[in-house]
């Protein structure tokens, strides 16, 4: 039997060295994680948005 709750992971895109994902967690909060290589940095909705934010202005 397995108590654990189900986590729902969708990937948002993805290159040969890079990721970014989203994990829906039980308590109803999502998660996004880059991946660079070897290095993962983990944000919180209001953390990713931000993040996008700053991604935007850096391609203006």
């Amino acid at each position: 039997m397995n108590d654990k709750p189900e986590i729902n992971i969708e990937t948002l895109a993805e290159t040969d060295n890079f990721s970014v994902w989203r994990a829906d967690e039980p308590d109803d909060e999502s998660t996004f994680h880059l991946e660079l290589n070897n290095v993962t940095v983990h944000f919180f909705e209001e953390e990713w948005e931000e993040f996008i934010k700053l991604v935007n202005l850096l391609i203006k």
